[in-house]
């Protein structure tokens, strides 16, 4: 079963205990010029994300410049009260918009169960996760995190990138970005962009990535539920946790960083109690 089928079968129990919240609207970053912030990963700029509000005040957030994704949800925004779980679902049966939508709503459904049952990730002291890169180790990163490089190689770790952007494959200065998903093989450690959750890459790309005793997903988009990913070898998923709701969602569309109207968060088997336990708490 894929990671989406069973993170949305999850979402389907807690909400077969309560009724969920609505969608009361989906909120969208500033237009800009067509190449600003395409190549993101290197510290989510502004513009990359947008962010599905439930009825209740639940937050999701999900990359939206894949392809043409964001000028799409543009065009057709008409989300409100629209039933949360029926939009879920698309994450499943969607392709393009459609499972973008689906994957917001189903972290915004997560941030819904997280509250009912008092549970808040701890936060985040470390932008790489922990990695402690040494020297000569091989470490592999999956999207380009711009802003990380230099800690990695500074250490210096033998950094490999893998992109999908075919025009950012080359030799740097200490450090190399390629398109073969395979080079991660030799890699102890690797840091991924949560992208992989929405461009259908993730199975692969863990697959090249047995090998590694340590991976780490981070990013905005990370704010689903992580049993499944734990279960498939991700040793910590970190994502960002709104806590100024209306701020937020004003700096979001006026395309400001959102200062601290929100903060970053780590999951991992040890701190995370697990969905069943969640569901128990609900009570």
């Amino acid at each position: 079963m894929s990671f989406a089928a069973e993170y949305i079968a999850q979402l389907e129990a807690f909400a077969a205990r309560a009724p969920l919240p609505r969608v009361r609207a989906l909120h969208l970053p500033p237009e800009r010029p067509a190449d600003d912030g395409r190549h993101g990963h290197s510290g989510h700029p502004r513009g990359e994300f947008c962010a599905l509000e439930l009825e209740d005040g639940s937050i999701g957030l999900s990359y939206v410049l894949l392809d043409d994704t964001l000028a799409r949800l543009r065009a057709d925004n008409g989300l409100a009260a629209v039933d949360a779980l029926t939009l879920a679902r698309r994450y499943v049966e969607g392709q393009g918009i459609d499972r973008t939508l689906g994957f917001v709503c189903a972290n915004a459904i997560t941030r819904c169960l997280f509250d009912r049952a008092g549970f808040r990730p701890p936060n985040s002291g470390d932008s790489i996760g922990g990695m402690d890169p040494q020297p000569g180790e091989r470490i592999g990163m999956i999207g380009l995190f711009g802003r990380l490089v230099p800690r990695i190689v500074d250490a210096g770790a033998q950094l490999t990138v893998v992109e999908l952007d075919e025009s950012l494959a080359g030799e740097r200065e200490g450090w190399r970005v390629t398109t073969d998903a395979a080079e991660l093989e030799t890699c102890s450690k690797v840091l991924s962009t949560s992208t992989l959750l929405l461009n259908d890459t993730l199975d692969r790309m863990l697959g090249h990535c047995r090998n590694a005793g340590w991976f780490v997903m981070v990013g905005p988009s990370a704010g689903c539920l992580p049993d499944a990913l734990f279960a498939r070898g991700v040793t910590l998923l970190g994502g960002s946790w709104v806590h100024e709701r209306a701020a937020f969602l004003d700096a979001l569309e006026r395309g400001d960083k959102g200062g601290d109207t929100a903060s970053k968060f780590v999951l991992t088997p040890d701190s995370y109690p697990g969905f069943d336990t969640l569901l128990l708490r609900l009570a």
